[in-house]
């Protein structure tokens, strides 16, 4: 989507970051990626393996170019992790696919980025306790999934209750709202769930699912947030993970409103509201 790169040139050009704030992701190695998904699955989006079914599942045209992108923005979000151990907060101007399985895609996700760095956090013994919080407007199913028996990962999704996936796995924790809610009815349940969670989970740190798709003015959410509410969120999610001194690394999700200055706008103020907060 053309906000990957109307963000950084945005936020460069108002003062916001710098180059030097800027990072470059590899494309994951394979052992790596093994250790989220299947060999099965793996193998066929190397060598375009995918069924026609598969294919429109995941809502993309199959291409060597695209499984090049997907196998990238994952190691984005394991490079922020570590940024975030180091500087408090660290945003990835992608990722947020939390509707790939481990042994398929779908919903416009291929690779589960935050899954992948999670388990690589922990194998490598970076994190002990981890936390993912979803606040995109799609129930994070794939994440629920991917990480249902693994109780180093807690996973949170506060989503549209009647927004895809049509059929919703089991997250840790699931808060599904109703059709049209809007900023007080959202901002209460969130800050009346996450300092609650924090102390029940006890991480020591935080993945956090930035998604804007929330907006009122978005297509395909069912939320009606505005952009100021949209920022509240945000603004809430970073101070408390700063007042308990959680790395968050932040990956910015969905965002479909048919106007872009809706979605570049609400995607920058996550930014600096990060350099508001922890800088």
């Amino acid at each position: 989507m053309v906000k990957y790169d109307l963000i950084p040139e945005q936020l460069l050009y108002e003062g916001t970051i710098t180059s030097e704030n800027l990072y470059a992701p590899d494309t994951l190695n394979e052992a790596t990626i093994l250790r989220t998904h299947t060999a099965e699955y793996w193998n066929k989006l190397r060598h375009g393996g995918l069924s026609p079914k598969e294919i429109r599942r995941t809502g993309f045209p199959y291409s060597p170019t695209l499984i090049d992108r997907e196998a990238t923005i994952p190691d984005g979000t394991r490079q922020n992790a570590l940024f975030a151990q180091q500087y408090g907060v660290a945003i990835n101007v992608a990722g947020g696919t939390h509707h790939a399985y481990a042994d398929r895609g779908e919903g416009f996700c291929l690779l589960n980025d935050i899954a992948i760095a999670a388990n690589w956090m922990l194998d490598h013994e970076k994190a002990r306790q981890v936390l993912v919080v979803d606040l995109d407007v799609h129930q994070g199913n794939g994440t629920a999934r991917i990480f249902e028996n693994d109780p180093r990962v807690f996973t949170f999704s506060m989503h549209g209750a009647s927004n895809y996936p049509l059929h919703k796995e089991k997250s840790d924790l699931d808060i599904a709202l109703p059709d049209k809610t809007d900023d007080a009815a959202y901002l209460r349940q969130l800050t009346d769930t996450l300092p609650r969670l924090i102390d029940q989970v006890q991480p020591d740190l935080v993945f956090y699912l930035a998604g804007v798709d929330v907006l009122a003015t978005d297509a395909l959410g069912k939320l009606s947030l505005s952009r100021e509410g949209c920022k509240q969120r945000d603004a809430y999610v970073l101070k408390l993970c700063k007042e308990n001194k959680l790395p968050v690394s932040v990956a910015l999700g969905g965002g479909y409103s048919p106007d872009i200055r809706d979605i570049l706008e609400a995607h920058c103020n996550t930014f600096r509201l990060a350099q508001e907060i922890f800088f």
